[in-house]
């Protein structure tokens, strides 16, 4: 197997969606070199080239989070063991075999899903909800009046006065695409036909006899993941669902390394639209396959993503969205055909996207206050929905505000020297023994506790590989109520005389979480990434409470992915969110795709949200001067200004100590507080 090399001058390789790289000798074939990061790309034939399953796609171009320039030249020229294989079984374009592939140079390699070994896990399941059924496509079935000598009417106007007289609709057009086969439904179906009419104006769709099957999409376009759901419009259930990792990580982690791609790669916002249509394409494929249904009776869709998300998948250039004023090219709700975005449902089908709120708050986040309504309700609700960008509204019936905070990638568990996506042997659940700091961990894949008996032989296959994100949040949390690291996030080096989880690291130290044939410790650095991530996170909703003039919230609910899979208890302790009342911290599920199912099923909602968000006040954190003052006290844990009392009642924790820096600024506000009053009562 390759080694790692310490040598700064040998080429640095760099696999997404996973981010672990590493340095290798000039000539290391890819595959090596990705084991010994402990990248599981398949191999069924040992690298002989001969099963095809270790293909990997290198990326070109410059990117500027990782600093390096990805060119053709870096990767070795195409191999007799991948000729050979091409012309016998055939090789997509751009595609590679990572066990002929070598390294000449700085790379990016892009591990496809169906060449992971541990496909990653999408966790953007459908929720169940009543959802009132008004679709906007409907199918109606009409019998009409047979031609003759006698009535010069072409069989067009005939199907208009049928569906008038038997429906009472009074239809304006057909598509273009139901003129050449509209004759022939008519004759094979014996002047019984069924039609689909859209926004009871449009014939979209047409088929001899009855057809009673309709269904549409509700996608939610992640920047890491995509989740699809094929939802049987007559019933409104969910029939089949299907997630992938966006592929345009290869392009960059987060949504500001994918626009600073598209300024320094010409043409690099087209690779990433079509990366990003295909990949919805496959879904729909899926979808459809374990539904046991074809395209042609996909006739709607919905879709959801945050802006930069929304401005690729329409083909729109994102990089004003890279810098202020962050303006969006469109951000009302956009309806047209499905063909328009090379979307591969049914000839006549549609798409409808919702509107986005604000440059950096999309057309998800409507989809999460579409299905939590807090425009309904009382009591003051606050909606997180965590990503590589926190989007964050808060608010009631009287008024919304939003706002988004740049989090990063850090709660996924990148830029972690132990994380990974949420993928089989991913650590996700952690405590802690506060006397001896040793550790109990489960794995994804495993309902075992590692302290259990059996856990070595439930696991072996699976092996534990790195920390998923939720896995993170809830370490940390116990390395704190466990003393190990203290309020301002310090890892108490002290405490190696204790326990040996604790070594030293240079000139600081980390906790050792499990040693075996992948090592999992956690470092300073991960600490402080977190730290930085749940800090921008709380800050960004301290200064929505500000803006709405609460101290308080009455309820949160924390959606996507990330939101659904962690312990909201740890995210209270860490300080992420405001303090509330523990059973009023709720994970919504994936809520951003639950508005897209709603949209889809009720066209009444499409409208009803569009008024919401031209309502909802948009607040810029880059441009307001308090974020940084919440985001410095944030820091601490769960924080140095704010107590969380309500969490303090319900939890043992350690002692709450105001820090120096906000005591000297409580001190310099009290100073400036005496001096108004005296220039007052003078």
């Amino acid at each position: 197997m390759a080694t790692l090399s310490d040598n700064k001058n040998d080429p640095l390789i760099i696999f997404t969606p996973s981010g672990k790289r590493g340095r290798f000798a000039k000539g290391t074939p890819i595959l090596e070199a990705a084991r010994a990061l402990g990248v599981n790309i398949d191999s069924v034939c040992g690298g002989r080239g001969i099963c095809g399953r270790c293909q990997i796609e290198p990326s070109f171009g410059e990117f500027a989070k990782h600093a390096i320039t990805s060119t053709s030249e870096n990767i070795s020229p195409f191999g007799a063991k991948e000729e050979r294989y091409k012309n016998k079984f055939g090789l997509a374009d751009l595609r590679r075999l990572s066990c002929s592939a070598q390294i000449e140079g700085d790379i990016v390699i892009d591990v496809p899903p169906e060449s992971e070994m541990h496909k990653q896990i999408v966790r953007k399941q459908a929720d169940e909800r009543d959802i009132i059924l008004n679709p906007c496509i409907r199918l109606y079935y009409i019998e009409v009046e047979e031609p003759d000598m006698h009535n010069p009417k072409g069989d067009l106007e005939r199907v208009y006065e049928a569906i008038a007289a038997q429906w009472n609709l009074d239809i304006a057009d057909c598509d273009l695409h139901i003129l050449p086969i509209l004759q022939k439904a008519l004759r094979k179906g014996q002047w019984k036909i069924t039609v689909a009419i859209y926004n009871d104006k449009h014939i979209i769709a047409v088929w001899p006899e009855l057809q009673d099957k309709l269904y549409g999409l509700a996608v939610d376009i992640g920047s890491t993941t995509i989740a699809c759901h094929l939802t049987n419009m007559q019933t409104g259930d969910v029939v089949a669902a299907s997630g992938i990792m966006n592929p345009q990580i290869r392009f960059g982690e987060d949504l500001m390394s994918r626009v600073s791609y598209v300024m320094m790669n010409p043409g690099g916002d087209q690779e990433m639209t079509k990366a990003v249509r295909e990949a919805i394409n496959t879904l729909i494929e899926q979808v459809c396959e374990e539904a046991e249904i074809t395209k042609d009776v996909v006739l709607d869709a919905v879709f959801v993503g945050n802006p930069v998300m929304h401005h690729l998948f329409l083909g729109i250039d994102p990089t004003e969205l890279g810098g202020a004023p962050f303006a969006l090219a469109a951000g009302s709700a956009q309806s047209f055909k499905a063909s328009d975005i090379d979307i591969s449902i049914a000839s006549g089908g549609r798409v409808y996207i919702l509107p986005c709120i604000a440059g950096h708050v999309g057309a998800d986040t409507a989809g999460v206050v579409l299905s939590e309504a807090p425009f309904n309700n009382e009591e003051i609700t606050l909606l997180v929905d965590v990503g590589t960008n926190a989007e964050i509204v808060l608010g009631n019936k009287d008024k919304l505000v939003a706002a988004s905070s740049p989090t990063g990638p850090a709660f996924e568990g990148a830029e972690i020297s132990s994380g990974q996506r949420a993928a089989p042997g991913a650590i996700e659940r952690v405590r802690i023994d506060k006397e001896t700091l040793e550790p109990r961990f489960r794995i994804i894949g495993s309902e075992t506790w590692s302290d259990e008996e059996g856990f070595a032989k439930e696991v072996e296959n699976i092996g534990v590989t790195g920390i998923c994100g939720s896995g993170i949040i809830e370490i940390i949390a116990q390395m704190y109520l466990a003393g190990i690291i203290t309020q301002d996030g310090v890892i108490d080096g002290t405490l190696a005389q204790k326990s040996n989880r604790i070594l030293q690291d240079g000139r600081t130290f980390s906790y050792l979480v499990h040693e075996g044939e992948v090592t999992v410790k956690v470092t300073q650095n991960d600490v402080r990434a977190i730290q930085l991530a749940k800090s921008a996170l709380y800050a960004g909703c301290k200064l929505l409470m500000e803006k709405l003039g609460v101290n308080a919230v009455d309820k949160i609910k924390l959606a996507g992915a990330f939101g659904t899979h962690i312990d909201t208890k740890y995210a209270l302790i860490l300080g992420m969110i405001p303090d509330c009342q523990l059973e009023n911290v709720i994970a919504a599920g994936n809520a951003a795709g639950t508005g897209a199912r709603i949209a889809l099923l009720n066209k009444d909602t499409r409208q009803e949200i569009e008024d919401v968000v031209e309502k909802i006040e948009k607040i810029e954190t880059a441009v307001e001067p308090r974020f940084q003052e919440h985001f410095i006290a944030a820091m601490g844990i769960p924080n140095s200004a704010d107590e969380f009392q309500i969490l303090r009642n319900n939890v043992d924790m350690p002692k709450f100590v105001i820090s120096s820096a906000q005591s000297g600024q409580k001190e310099a506000g009290s100073k400036r507080k005496r001096r108004a009053n005296r220039r007052g009562s003078a």
